[in-house]
């Protein structure tokens, strides 16, 4: 983290005795928000420079998947082409549903009603998207399909809300770097139609004007302070605090006790730290994207849950996200997956699974693990009676993934956060986490005060800001990049025109 004080991270505009350079808008990071915020604002006619503090751009969104969640609108021309259909108002049901009083309603209408344009705008950058869909228990497709579901569209109690529809949409291509390919696409855009990019620049400070305006930022390049002005308004999209040890210890005190940080190196937080200083309001600090791939393989989901009480806790066909929440609240982070043997397959994403008991019956299990006498027999007995007419009264897990547990022998894996070690960042154990929350915005991007003002000339997107996704309870993979690029586009563009 930065050591300067929050009145270094503010200087004032009238004081500059000279400017190096002038733009109409600055953009501070180029991953997937501030791409897309530069070529919206260079498409508005905005002279734009753009400022990255790594030596190339790409981001956390370069690092990623890239599944982006998109939908309403009748369909995305990827999911119409599939046989799919989703209106704006299930698309919004589903994301009330899952952001519940942290979303913001603003958003999330204007999200539903325009993700199916988005869509285009990304084929429009060169990213192909195969028409093709894979609707197995993924996290992510290792084959060339575009569209999958990414979240608890199929499970209680979404289904109950909306219809499920596969919202999941990722570039096209074996492996596990859309990302990459995406944002490739994006840069290669940026600098086609005339945008400026300084890598190696590191925005330390904001000039802000006599009347509260942001007027330009102070960078060190090469150990230097350069001084530059913006004509128009200053983007924000320089990417979350997870790597930020002194704001996560302050933010999420807990959740980084266990949470393994992902992102990239400089995801420090220095957007939200110098729009702070300039005002802005950080709000949804204390949340953060937590993941626990209990499957793939999907055989594993008819398995159950249980905490060291022996107790369930969640329906166990819950996306990866909201099983991680749900695993967090348990006590000590405890939990352990019941399996019979006929449904155990080694996990695709954790290198190293304890197991802590083995047996021909229930009762073995429990003993051997040291839980509550008769605690995980009564569980398993009273899932077990629903369980043969394919009902889950509890937990309404979809009968899809519900039959009795009668076939030993029996074990008790564990996904216990002190115990797992992923395989996607060896060595390291717990969920992977990246954070949620940032400045309060409008959806057009302008930063706001604590008193719900504007402030004028500075913008924000993606995880500098408070976006779309709020809570891993009900994260969708795929919120975070949509969310970005989509708001990112609007910030661009607003900053753009903000002083015309």
């Amino acid at each position: 983290m930065t050591t300067q004080s929050s009145q270094g991270r503010i200087r004032p505009y009238q004081a500059v005795p000279e400017f190096h350079h002038s733009f109409d808008v600055i953009v501070c990071g180029l991953g997937g928000a501030g791409g897309a915020a530069a070529l919206e604002a260079r498409r508005a006619g905005a002279e734009v420079l753009v400022l990255e503090r790594a030596s190339a751009g790409g981001g956390s969104t370069a690092m990623s998947s890239c599944e982006m969640y998109l939908g309403g609108s009748g369909g995305t021309q990827l999911q119409k082409d599939l046989g799919f259909e989703d209106s704006t108002e299930n698309m919004v049901a589903y994301l009330n549903e899952a952001l519940g009083a942290r979303g913001d309603q603003e958003k999330i209408n204007q999200y539903a009603q325009g993700a199916a344009e988005h869509f285009n705008w990304v084929e429009s950058l060169g990213v192909t998207f195969k028409r093709a869909a894979l609707l197995e228990r993924v996290v992510v497709p290792l084959s060339d399909e575009s569209l999958l579901y990414t979240g608890n569209e199929k499970t209680y109690p979404f289904n109950r809300v909306a219809t499920p529809v596969p919202r999941g949409h990722v570039p096209s291509m074996e492996g596990d770097e859309g990302g990459k390919l995406f944002m490739e696409a994006l840069i290669g855009k940026v600098i086609e139609e005339g945008c400026q990019i300084q890598v190696d620049s590191r925005v330390v400070a904001l000039l802000q004007d006599d009347n509260g305006a942001i007027r330009g930022v102070v960078a060190k390049q090469a150990g230097k302070e350069v001084y530059i002005e913006a004509r128009s308004g200053v983007v924000l999209a320089s990417g979350g605090f997870v790597m930020n040890n002194t704001m996560t210890e302050r933010y999420l005190p807990e959740t980084r006790a266990f949470g393994v940080p992902y992102g990239n190196t400089y995801d420090q937080g220095d957007g939200i730290l110098l729009g702070m200083a300039a005002g802005g309001n950080a709000i949804n600090m204390d949340q953060a994207f937590m993941a626990m791939p209990v499957y793939p393989p999907a055989k594993l989901t008819f398995g159950l849950l249980v905490n060291e009480q022996g107790q369930r806790f969640v329906n166990e066909d819950a996306y990866l996200a909201r099983l991680a929440h749900y695993c967090a609240q348990q006590s000590n982070q405890k939990v352990y997956l019941l399996i019979q043997n006929e449904d155990f397959e080694q996990s695709h994403y954790f290198e190293r699974l304890d197991v802590v008991a083995v047996g021909d019956s229930i009762e073995e299990l429990e003993a051997e693990a040291n839980m509550p006498d008769e605690s995980l027999q009564t569980t398993v007995e009273y899932y077990n009676r629903f369980a043969e007419q394919s009902e889950d009264p509890l937990f309404n897990k979809d009968k899809e993934w519900v039959k009795q547990l009668n076939k030993p022998p029996f074990a008790l894996v564990s996904y216990s956060f002190e115990d797992i070690t992923a395989a996607i960042m060896p060595g390291t154990k717990g969920p992977l986490i990246f954070t949620l929350g940032g400045l309060e915005t409008r959806p057009t991007g302008e930063v706001l005060s604590i008193d719900g003002e504007v402030i004028p000339g500075l913008f924000a997107a993606g995880r500098v800001s408070a976006g779309l996704p709020r809570t891993a309870k009900g994260y969708a993979s795929g919120m975070s990049v949509g969310d970005a690029t989509f708001f990112g586009r609007k910030a661009g563009k607003r900053a753009a025109l903000w002083r015309k």
